[in-house]
Order: structure tokens, then C-alpha cells, then sequence
């Protein structure tokens, strides 16, 4: 669990090239500037570039499950080792020198009953993380700090 002295880290990244297609977890990703993440889905898409989402919102939806919720099955792009996730359209975190902003709150996707088990969703609402857009390019690594208030 993170003090309040040290910046949240990327602990997991994950993309699917295709909708329906499992997610796969890489040690780095480019992040393209008005563009999305490169190799993902969302690749192009106009505003849903990335989605974030931290570990304690997880275990929090795994007490209730009663169950583990691997980051991997959410489909969400990176998982943070905690923090607070902005969440009003318009703020801003940074990682590494890569500079995003708040789109929306992700909504639990109707795949997650169908990857973690009945009640996932509902769990995870809440939970779910945060969609953001790029405003800047750069590559995105597993143990990057967060800047959650740059």
C-alpha cells in the first residue's frame, strides 16, 4: 500500500488487439498522442485512449466477491498500485512524461461476468477505473510513477 510520501507506480499493462480478444500483459506500451496506445483495440479511436483503474479498488471488489479480481480480466489498460484516479472530465495525471486527460468514469463492461465469475460487474461498479485521452506521446512502463496531481 503506498504512503502518503510515495507516487503511485504502474504495476500492470495490458492490450487486446480486438474486442473480444483476451487482453495480454506487456512490460511497456507507446502511447501516441491523440491516438491511443499502440497494439490496442482503441488504437484510433477519437477519445477512449486509455483506461486506468488501482489495486485497491480490486481488492475492495474482491472482498465482496469473495474471490481474486485479476487485473488482467478487467480489461482495463493499466492498473496503478493505488492512489486516487481523477475522475472529472478534463483533469489531468502524468506518467513519466506522458500527459493524459480525463474523459469519463469506465463503466463495468458486460464481459466481466463472463471473465471473473457472476456479480464481477456489479462488484467493480465504481470501481471500474477512469477512460482517458493522450495529450501527449511517449512509452508507458510497468514501475513508472503516477503523478495523479501534476
Amino acid at each position: 500500500m503506498d504512503t502518503d510520501d510515495s507516487a503511485p507506480t504502474v504495476v500492470a499493462i495490458h492490450v487486446a488487439k480486438g474486442r473480444r480478444l483476451p487482453t495480454r500483459s506487456v512490460p511497456a506500451v507507446e502511447a501516441e498522442a491523440g491516438a491511443g496506445l499502440v497494439g490496442d483495440r482503441y488504437h484510433g479511436s477519437r477519445h477512449r485512449h486509455v483506461t486506468i483503474q488501482a489495486l485497491p479498488d480490486l481488492e475492495a471488489a474482491a472482498a465482496d466477491l469473495g474471490r481474486p479480481v485479476d487485473p488482467a480480466l478487467t480489461r482495463r489498460n493499466l492498473t496503478l498500485s493505488g492512489g486516487a484516479i481523477p475522475t472529472r472530465p478534463g483533469e489531468r495525471i502524468r506518467i513519466g512524461d506522458v500527459e493524459l486527460e480525463v474523459v469519463r468514469i469506465a463503466a463495468p463492461c458486460r464481459l466481466l461476468d463472463d471473465n471473473l465469475g457472476p456479480g464481477a460487474a456489479r462488484a467493480l461498479h465504481a470501481r471500474a477505473g477512469t477512460v482517458f485521452r493522450l495529450l501527449t506521446s511517449g512509452t508507458i512502463s510497468v514501475g513508472d510513477e503516477v503523478d495523479l496531481a501534476p
